[in-house]
């Protein structure tokens, strides 16, 4: 096990103030009106560019800052704070990016990175189908060998990003082995990704969220990311290392949820007195504060595990504990926030309606809460 001593270091604390001030000035604006529109904030992703978050995740080689995992969910959390849909907009092109920076070839590297980093371009992770969510080896998508080319089929969907994204890191079977016979590519949205569908949510909003489509797609070889037949298993590998960010997502849905409803208290009165000065109140507030600090340590804990190679191998479980956990924890939490609001709570007149439904996807994406139970009862009696 990794040492469970772990606290954010002067750097990253000073870090966490300057992000929560440039979210409260520049993100927080934007929240409610591209909820209610479902419309992308390119406002907030243009400010994303601007503050250089856009390539915060990545190597310092190919343009990016080089920050560590805990530091990456950090931001996640605080830009979630106040909008969950820019925290997305800042985690998706990393997941998408995943599979290339730990096993694409260099040229790959060179090649897609920098544009990332820049904000040029954007990316999207395409593993599940309509009859291969969970089960994603269960996908038909396939990609058909033709001389220095591969001839991709099928459809991908609940792909966040889809539609914005140029970029698009691509699931197929190449052959009919279950596990074995996947294989992922990095394709551009000009070589012929069509957007099928965009779904309507009920929450993060301004997120698109769709279904695209591939007909006879060419795709050349040195697009291919890792060896053929080795999809499932980076596949797999990805979702060890970005599931935790999602907790951070949600733990930063709740805080926002706590931190809105703390201040709504200190002014609303009732009988004469402030809502805080309610000692029942106050109780639900201190149980949802502490549930929100555990799960903001187990997804750093988790993120500390990635950051150092997952030398103890136990960032698996630790991923799926602290997605799991965390989501749940912000289900809760913004629930309770928006009873603490009583009927205003209930009103797209504050934030709080909002982050309820921004936190239920937590508990739903990059592996449902359920799937993850299987994850950590396999790994414990693996």
């Amino acid at each position: 096990m990794i040492d469970q001593k772990f606290s954010l270091d002067d750097d990253q604390i000073v870090f966490r103030e300057v992000v929560r001030k440039f979210a409260e000035e520049k993100i927080a604006p934007y929240a409610a009106a591209a909820d209610h529109n479902s419309t992308y904030s390119w406002e907030s992703f243009k400010a994303l560019q601007q503050m250089e978050l856009t390539a915060l995740s990545y190597p310092v080689e190919y343009g990016g800052s080089g920050a560590s995992l805990v530091t990456q969910a950090m931001v996640a959390e605080e830009l979630a704070r106040v909008c969950a849909s820019t925290s997305l907009m800042f985690l998706i092109s990393k997941l998408g990016m995943l599979p290339v920076i730990n096993f694409g070839s260099e040229e790959l590297k060179a090649k897609y990175l920098p544009r990332i980093c820049t904000g040029e371009s954007q990316a999207s992770y395409g593993l599940s189908e309509a009859d291969a969510g969970s089960d994603v080896a269960s996908m038909t998508t396939r990609a058909v060998q033709d001389g220095d080319n591969w001839i991709i089929n099928g459809s991908k969907c609940w792909i966040t990003n889809a539609g914005i994204s140029d970029l698009y890191t691509i699931f197929t079977r190449t052959s009919d082995d279950r596990h074995h016979g996947i294989t992922v590519f990095l394709v551009e949205a000009d070589w012929g990704v069509h957007i099928d569908k965009l779904e309507h949510k009920l929450g993060i909003r301004s997120s698109p969220t769709g279904v695209i489509r591939f007909d006879n797609m060419r795709v050349p070889d040195a697009n291919r990311i890792g060896e053929v037949g080795q999809g499932f298993a980076i596949g797999m590998h990805t979702l060890n290392r970005s599931r935790p960010t999602i907790g951070a997502q949600a733990v930063g849905i709740a805080q926002g949820a706590i931190d809105f409803a703390v201040n709504y208290m200190k002014d609303r009165k009732t009988f004469g007195k402030p809502l805080a000065e309610r000692q029942g109140l106050q109780w639900m507030v201190a149980e949802a504060q502490m549930q929100v600090e555990v799960a903001r340590t187990m997804v750093y804990r988790a993120c500390a595990a990635a950051d150092a190679n997952d030398q103890h191998g136990d960032l698996s479980t630790l991923g799926a504990m602290a997605k799991w956990f965390a989501s749940d924890i912000a289900m809760k939490v913004t629930t309770d926030c928006v009873q603490l609001l009583g009927g205003y709570g209930f009103t797209t007149e504050f934030p709080v309606e909002r982050m309820m439904r921004d936190a239920k996807i937590t508990q739903i994406y990059e592996g449902t809460n359920q799937i993850q139970r299987m994850v950590i009862s396999k790994n414990i009696f693996s």
